[in-house]
């Protein structure tokens, strides 16, 4: 039996990137799989048709995660679909990155409502509708632990601000055997950050393992947590980063 099998879970943000991959190896190891998305409906239908076409069981659902209204609304309609949310992976977010002396108040409020408030809004709305057992995944950021470089300041303040409700929400969830964990990767080959573009030699003079990481990694790190296996972590905010912030 798979080692998800009767599970569901919620990624958000699970269009393209690291997000699609946690969506497919979450499906693959036998959970049903909901996804959401904000401007990309072709990429979210691709998500879902490959997940079909490997036998598994999956929606997407349309949600900004800047608009707090609509996150809490997915949450509960991915309740209702599968009954309950075993899993909820945090995946939405965006990179915010200037200096801070000119840094737009406007962009810095999207980045928190997308980095932060989404987080807490979509966490909130599905441990209503989670079993004792479940889990909570964020995918934060290297960055809270380690900003090598000027312009990232608004950025990390997100990625810390995720690490540390992590924290704090593995003491209130622990009673319900809920576990709570951050995942911090380093640079991932995406869309957004490809290996190939003109930050990519900068990135890799910072890191021990000379390569970004791939979107399979940090799924198969997010399966793990999401496992029978993993009942006995909670409250980490754990690296996958080649090295980055040794």
């Amino acid at each position: 039996m798979a080692a998800l099998s009767g599970k569901s879970a919620l990624v958000t943000g699970g269009s393209r990137g690291i997000g699609a991959a946690i969506a497919k190896r979450l499906a693959k190891e036998g959970a049903d799989v909901a996804i959401t998305y904000s401007s990309s409906p072709q990429r979210a239908q691709q998500v879902v048709d490959d997940i079909l076409k490997g036998g598994g069981r999956a929606v997407a659902i349309k949600a900004d995660a800047a608009d707090q209204v609509a996150v809490r609304a997915a949450v509960q309609q991915v309740a209702q679909e599968f009954g309950k949310i075993d899993i909820l992976v945090n995946n939405a977010g965006l990179l915010a990155f200037g200096p801070i002396t000119d840094f737009p108040v406007n962009d810095f409020e999207k980045a928190l409502s997308v980095n932060v408030r989404s987080v807490f809004t979509a966490t909130q709305e599905s441990v209503r509708h989670m079993p004792d057992g479940g889990r909570v995944i964020t995918i934060g950021a290297v960055n809270s632990e380690r900003v090598p470089v000027q312009g990232a300041s608004v950025y990390a303040l997100t990625k810390g601000a995720v690490a540390t409700f992590t924290k704090g929400l593995a003491r209130d969830l622990g009673d319900r055997k809920i576990t709570v964990n951050n995942i911090q990767p380093g640079p991932v080959d995406t869309e957004a950050n490809p290996a190939s573009g003109p930050f990519a030699d900068t990135m890799l003079g910072f890191m021990a393992v000379k390569r970004y990481g791939h979107a399979d990694e940090i799924a198969a790190m997010t399966a793990y947590l999401a496992g029978p296996e993993a009942g006995y972590i909670t409250g980490a905010s754990l690296l996958i980063d080649g090295g980055f912030a040794a």
